[in-house]
């Protein structure tokens, strides 16, 4: 495990909301959204309407732009998430998870606590010169954040779909020479 458990997981969480504005949109609904918060763990307020998916929605251009940037500039938009929501963090301890880091309450709209674990989870990313962890896919045809989490940094490709379309196109490659 290269970070604690909450930070991978606000990661992943991040860069699947970043790369579901990307063909084939992921997430249009709020039952859509209702999956992810599922997938990723996610606790507290959650309304699961319509006004709360657009809100969502509405921070993937952020959070590209949060996941793909340099660490100097990551240190920016870090520290101004935090400060426009007000964030304090805190130790807590729910459901099956240890203790790990809140920084903001649960009855807070899903778009902010979104917003804070992100940046909480590059908090720790920048702090450990991680950045190179974070990145744009491979595929040419591609623009989807990637997250490489491998122990050998080996990780290319946003999604199994976009590694075996180039596979695939190497192999043919390699025929045809």
């Amino acid at each position: 495990m290269v970070f604690a458990h909450d930070v991978e997981m606000a990661l992943q969480a991040a860069t699947v909301l970043a790369n579901s504005a990307l063909e084939p949109v992921t997430i249009r609904s709020p039952a859509e959204l209702a999956t992810w918060f599922e997938d990723f763990s996610y606790t507290g307020r959650h309304d699961e309407d319509d006004d709360e998916l657009a809100a969502v929605l509405d921070l993937r251009g952020e959070l590209r732009e949060l996941l793909t940037a340099s660490r100097d500039e990551a240190v920016v938009l870090v520290n101004r998430m935090l400060a426009e929501e007000g964030a304090l963090p805190q130790l807590v301890r729910h459901d099956a998870f240890d203790y790990h880091l809140h920084a903001i309450t649960s009855d807070a709209p899903l778009r902010a606590r979104i917003r804070v674990e992100t940046a909480m989870a590059m908090v720790d990313v920048i702090r450990a010169d991680e950045m190179s962890r974070l990145g744009v896919c491979s595929d040419d045809d591609c623009e989807g954040v990637v997250l490489d989490l491998s122990r050998n940094r080996s990780r290319r490709f946003c999604s199994t779909a976009c590694g075996n379309r180039n596979a695939v196109a190497a192999y043919r490659s390699r025929q045809r020479g």
